[in-house]
């Protein structure tokens, strides 16, 4: 067996042995491996296409319209959307709720340019020396002459930077964890560049997730790049999850040379986004996630045997960094230390925190069911509201699928390799992209499966809607109501059953779809029925007409407990004809974290649209034993159409397992039935952005 094949099973194996341990270590984080056969698939069809931060904050002149309905002033203007145009070489989405053109029939349709090169070389371990003298490691791929040696003529250069070891990702997992295949862009003239991140891989140093120091290095990678002799100055980046993190902490830096990023499946606030979910601790993802990076932070460097003392010194330095960065970090934050609530070490590692110096041209990809489903709109919203050329296309994809970007060409624009190109091309090169042709926003339309193609995430057509909670509801089937007329009074216990969530969409989400990848047949993840027998449910009648829905929603529930706390785990849900119960979205709420920062929440018509809560040790505060308080609960934003005939519905839970878990010190209170009362005197409600 060569020397290569050996080190590439021992890869493999490390990998599996991370994504193993993942399971059964105490916390969560970012993405973990799956399948390796992606690579040959996303080279083959690329290759045969041949906080909270942007909000709007409550008006002042709408305070008063939140206890009068009737406050005209509170209500704008609807305008019908504009037509965004398609590219012609692609039909138009034919199911409702899309808003289409024409493109001009002078205008051809984008087609990607061939390849200029048929082969590449990589060179490994180039050392990047950082300004504390830690060195940090990349590997470099360029095109290949004729003779198999790299061209001499500079490129423009793609930076990723990776905290899940650049060998382990060309041995194969880079199709999973990472996007496309370099080598599409590399053909065409461009040269890739993965780095390590520091303490990761075959990089020197401690690892510190996202923290300033990271970003330094990432802003430093780049100018590096730019003034290499290969390299013509001008620098993009791509990458998934962290790395596309990472893409926006770089930008953030404002480096030289840099152009343009392609950020897939990025988070905006770390700590809402994933570390935390209404005031409970992720351990669904978390574990998987350290293991990972554990697991291949130890895989030997290619380099280990030219240079033995630097290879010893980094794999001391790995070690260290799990000792003193992330156990203590897990262990922390689940006895309900200071990690276990939001403060200045989430705000360092938060790319919403630094996207306002964010200013080259951002290219970002999501997923309905992703980690990352709060997050990445929000980092479009952001970035469009400052005037950064911004585009965003939301699909129906778990992480690893919104990693992997298999599915990108469903959106109509092309294959995610082929939209890299138009991309880069534009903004590196100067070559016309027919950008104009993709809308700013493309979103997947949960129940319709149409592709929608929008302006702008909360566009001026969309008005409030409140459903109201109506009657009582019980464990076991016996729906209450929900209704946009008056509401009756009642109530409904919500029992502490420690496992619902466990076979549902919520638990693929967030294990970052890895049961979806190895068992992709399970029915629960299609039909949330069973499910909903552990919680308490609301539906409307049957629609007489489609409900089509854009954005963040909230639930407001007033309720009383036992003990002061306890957990809201609620789910929208389309309920059909036949039974079926499709999960749309979720959200989660602890009692005892209720307290909204109105300044920061967002508000569509003088009504609550997107909560914003402090998640701070101050702010904590239990609710006296049996008192009604009203708990606003923010779940998560998508796209979605109720048909004509089915039913909306709201489902709540005490808990969402694997997902969540109460840090230790909050375990009892947070064991309890909660009640959920409805009515006139208690107007719980869902509301919604309606087209």
């Amino acid at each position: 067996m060569t020397d290569h094949a050996l080190r590439r099973r021992l890869v493999a194996a490390l990998l599996s042995t991370g994504l193993a341990a993942g399971f059964v270590l105490p916390l969560a984080g970012d993405a973990a491996g799956t399948p390796a056969d992606g690579a040959a698939r996303h080279a083959a069809s690329a290759e045969r296409s041949g906080a909270a931060a942007p909000v709007a904050q409550k008006p002042k002149k709408c305070k008063k319209a939140a206890k009068h309905k009737k406050h005209k002033k509170c209500r704008k203007a609807k305008k019908g959307a504009a037509a965004v145009p398609l590219p012609t070489a692609v039909p138009p989405a034919s199911g409702p709720g899309t808003t289409t053109a024409p493109a001009p029939a002078v205008v051809a349709p984008w087609t990607p340019r061939p390849a200029d090169y048929s082969a590449t070389v990589a060179t490994r371990d180039i050392p990047i020396v950082m300004d504390d003298g830690v060195v940090l490691r990349g590997d470099l791929q360029r095109p290949a002459g004729a003779d198999g040696e790299p061209v001499a003529t500079p490129l423009p250069v793609i930076v990723t930077i990776t905290a899940y070891n650049k060998t382990v990702l060309s041995a194969g997992a880079g199709a999973v964890l990472s996007g496309a295949d370099p080598a599409y862009l590399v053909k065409r003239g461009y040269a890739q560049l993965t780095v390590d991140a520091r303490g990761t891989g075959g990089s020197q140093g401690q690892w510190g997730a996202f923290s300033a120091r990271e970003g330094k290095d990432a802003g430093a990678i780049v100018e590096w790049a730019s003034a290499q002799p290969w390299s013509n100055g001008k620098v993009g980046m791509t990458g998934a999850s962290y790395m596309g993190i990472s893409q926006l902490f770089a930008a953030a830096q404002q480096p030289k040379g840099l152009k343009a990023i392609f950020p897939q499946v990025p988070a905006a606030d770390v700590y809402r986004d994933v570390v935390a979910s209404g005031g409970q601790i992720d351990v669904g993802f978390i574990p998987l996630w350290l293991g990972l990076v554990t697991a291949t932070g130890v895989v030997p460097p290619a380099y280990g045997l030219q240079e033995p003392q630097a290879g010893i010194a980094m794999v001391l330095d790995h070690l260290m960094g799990g000792l003193t960065f992330t156990l203590p970090l897990a262990t922390q934050a689940l006895l309900g230390g200071d990690p276990a609530y939001d403060g200045p070490f989430y705000r360092e590692r938060s790319p919403i925190d630094v996207l306002d110096k964010v200013t080259v041209p951002t290219f970002l990809v999501g997923g309905e069911f992703d980690l990352f489903q709060r997050g990445t709109p929000l980092v479009f919203e952001r970035l469009q509201q400052r005037g950064v050329p911004t585009k965003l296309i939301l699909g129906p994809w778990d992480h690893l699928q919104g990693s992997a970007g298999a599915e990108v060409g469903k959106a109509g624009y092309g294959s995610l390799a082929e939209l890299q190109l138009r991309w880069f091309d534009q903004y590196i090169r100067g070559i016309d992209g027919q950008l104009d042709r993709i809308a700013p926003l493309t979103y997947y339309e949960q129940g319709s499966g149409a592709w929608v193609r929008k302006a702008k995430w909360i566009d001026d057509d969309l008005a409030a809607r409140s459903y109201r909670l109506s009657g009582s509801a019980a464990v076991g089937g016996k729906a209450g109501a929900l209704t946009t007329g008056t509401p009756e009074a009642g109530s409904a216990v919500v029992p502490p059953l420690p496992v619902t969530g466990l076979c549902t969409r919520s638990a693929n989400q967030w294990t970052a779809g890895l049961p979806n990848a190895l068992l992709p047949d399970l029915p629960c993840f299609e039909d949330n029925k069973l499910n909903d027998l552990g919680g308490v449910t609301f539906d409307t009648a049957p629609l007489d007409a489609d409900v089509r829905f854009q954005g963040p929603l909230n639930a407001r529930l007033h309720v009383s407990t036992p003990s002061g706390d306890g957990m809201l785990s609620v789910a929208v849900e389309d309920v059909a004809p036949d039974g079926t119960v499709s999960r749309i979205s979720g959200g989660w709420q602890t009692i005892a974290h209720r307290a909204l920062d109105e300044e920061r929440s967002r508000y569509l018509d003088g009504e609550l649209l997107q909560a914003y809560h402090p998640f701070t040790r101050e702010a904590k505060a239990t609710l006296p034993a049996g008192q009604v308080a009203p708990v606003d609960v923010e779940i998560f934003p998508t796209g979605a159409v109720i048909a004509k005939g089915h039913r909306l519905r709201i489902a709540v839970q005490a808990f969402d397992v694997p997902h969540l878990l109460s840090p230790v010190t909050d375990l009892l209170t947070q064991l309890v039935p909660v009640t959920v009362h409805t009515g006139p005197q208690y107007p719980s409600v869902l509301t919604m952005a309606v087209r």
